[in-house]
């Protein structure tokens, strides 16, 4: 008799974790792990990489860190559909694989909301791909600003002040003093403007802290356009409503559309009841009507219980559900039916302001500062550890805990 089958389908931190809680349990089953890439992104770093502040090399690391060759199959290519009915998903390169079980760890995309012309003339900060394009397309501004001197080269547009954005402005304003000496360009030429559609700066957080947070990133330079949506992104810049009756437009070579993400794509094009690429899964975790199927992080929408919302996809839920989706599977795998609900456990949320800045809350008490930006470190290395082990924390860690 053959063993049961997991298939494991993205190596983000949910379905990463998951496969290395799955490998230390020793299961009777085959266990087959697929990515489009060969190696593992932290995700929460890329906003570092796009800005220039560290190398996307730091930020990477191979998945035969965490693969056992001897318990998991790992086959690098992309999902192209999930079929549910056939219980097997469709890859680019190597066609159909089956499953008895799956669990679905495919990660997010960026949300536009059907802005015209973000597709076509914004970067996003979702990929190690993308992140070396902003990267590169930024210092190109600043080397041609000597023989091209226009504004709109050295300005650039944030879309976005959730966490994404406005820790890519913490970056970019560390960075801006390096480009500005590096490529002889004045400093004052230099704008960033920050757009944000609804009516507060990082609502999840209470007002000191995000006065706070918008105070420092302003005395660097950064200009808050808040409750101002933007209409329309153009080869030009940005069009934005100023108020209900005026729109108005801001020239800049750069754009970063930071504003929300949604699950992955493959989510709809497999024909899963879903809203913006998430499904909303049972407690345990299992797909409604499809209980082999078990979904975590991005693509997964479970509400919280406390305010009736969905959670937020973030890194730290999506390892917590990683642990339950092992335990599940485990069960799954061994024939047993009482599975495990996820409750998610908060242990606090930091957003960085750059290496040495950061707002958030720890267990319930509100951090600023040098001491958040510590705790943010410990957050990341934690990260590392959990899933790539200490050999990835020693080589990956961040352990510059100085001012």
């Amino acid at each position: 008799m053959s063993k049961p089958k997991i298939v494991i389908l993205g190596a983000g931190y949910g379905g990463l974790k998951t496969l290395r809680k799955l490998q230390q349990r020793n299961l009777e089953a085959e266990i087959v792990l697929v990515n489009k890439n060969d190696y593992h992104h932290e995700t929460t770093w890329l906003h570092e990489a796009a800005a220039g502040t560290i190398e996307p090399e730091k930020l990477m690391y191979p998945l035969d860190k965490v693969v056992n060759d001897t318990k998991t199959t790992f086959i690098q290519d992309t999902v192209v559909k999930i079929n549910k009915d056939e219980k097997t998903v469709t890859l680019d390169a190597n066609g159909d694989i089956s499953y008895d079980y799956l669990l679905i760890g495919l990660g997010s995309e960026a949300e536009t909301f059907g802005i015209s012309g973000l597709k076509e003339y914004a970067f996003t900060i979702t990929s190690v791909e993308s992140v070396k394009k902003i990267r590169a397309h930024i210092e190109a501004q600043f080397a041609k600003w000597k023989t091209d001197p226009r504004d709109e080269l050295l300005t650039i547009i944030v879309g976005g002040a959730g966490f994404t954005g406005i820790e890519f402005l913490g970056e970019l304003t560390n960075r801006i003093p390096e480009l500005v000496k590096q490529y002889d360009v004045p400093r004052e030429k230099v704008r960033i403007y920050c757009m944000e559609a609804a009516p507060k700066v990082l609502p999840q957080f209470d007002a000191k802290l995000v006065d706070y947070g918008v105070g420092v990133l302003e005395d660097r330079g950064v200009e808050f356009h808040v409750g101002k949506p933007v209409k329309e992104a153009t080869a030009d810049g940005v069009k934005y409503a100023e108020s209900e009756n005026e729109v108005r437009e801001i020239k800049a070579a750069t754009i970063i559309w930071a504003a929300g993400v949604r699950g992955n794509s493959v989510i709809e094009a497999s024909g899963f009841e879903a809203g913006r690429g998430r499904v909303k899964v049972n407690n345990n975790l299992t797909v409604p009507g499809n209980e082999e199927i078990l979904i975590v992080g991005d693509c997964s929408l479970i509400i919280n219980p406390a305010n009736d919302r969905p959670f937020p996809p973030t890194a730290q839920i999506a390892m917590q559900q990683a642990d339950v989706a092992a335990v599940n599977l485990a069960k799954l795998v061994q024939g047993e039916t009482d599975l495990q609900d996820f409750v998610y456990h908060e242990k606090g949320t930091v957003c960085s302001l750059g290496d040495n800045d950061a707002i958030g809350v720890v267990f319930g008490k509100n951090l600023k500062g040098y001491p958040a930006s510590v705790m943010k470190k410990v957050i990341d290395d934690r990260a590392l550890l959990l899933i790539g082990g200490s050999g990835v924390l020693a080589s990956k860690g961040k352990f510059k805990f100085y001012k």
